[in-house]
């Protein structure tokens, strides 16, 4: 399986890391709902869950993808710790506030409810949150993990992220 998905990131990388995405974020509010809310099969929202699976395949993947490349070649440096470092402080300061924002102010649209409502009374408590959880292990991805992965990594991580994501947005 492994092998297979290796072949599938050298030869369609932007489309196996955005299908991979969208699954992982279906598979982050499947989790939110059954395990954290505890809704049950018959009261599971399907149209929350493809909401999730759609930003994360359209919109986060493609991103993250080409986020990482754009570190990777612009963000360089002889220092291989301020190298690190940096990256880190580039995700956090750019891309993270930014897909925070655009996560809530769609999902907000997709939903028909107000994306500035939305904003106010979560953007701040997601972004503080995501401080506390990725610096950390964007530091460990950056520095161990080779480029080709690293949106998988995230990924994976996200299963826990995208779950308190799911919930946080779905809550008032």
């Amino acid at each position: 399986m492994l092998r297979w998905y290796q072949m599938k990131l050298a030869s369609r990388p932007l489309l196996t890391q955005s299908i991979t995405t969208a699954v992982l974020f279906a598979t982050g509010d499947t989790m939110a709902q059954q395990l954290v809310e505890k809704r049950g099969l018959k009261n599971h929202e399907l149209a929350r869950t493809g909401r999730m699976a759609l930003y994360g395949g359209v919109i986060f993947g493609p991103a993250a993808t080409t986020w990482f490349k754009f570190l990777q070649n612009k963000v360089v440096f002889q220092n291989k710790n301020l190298e690190i470092a940096a990256r880190v402080a580039c995700d956090q300061t750019l891309f993270a506030s930014t897909n925070l924002f655009v996560f809530l102010s769609s999902m907000a649209m997709m939903e028909g409810t107000s994306p500035k409502h939305k904003l106010d009374t979560t953007y701040w408590t997601a972004l503080t949150k995501n401080w506390m959880v990725w610096p950390f292990v964007q530091a460990i991805n950056f520095k161990v993990v080779p480029l080709h992965h690293r949106v998988l990594v995230v990924n994976v991580v996200s299963l826990g992220w995208n779950c308190y994501l799911s919930y946080l947005n779905s809550q008032g």
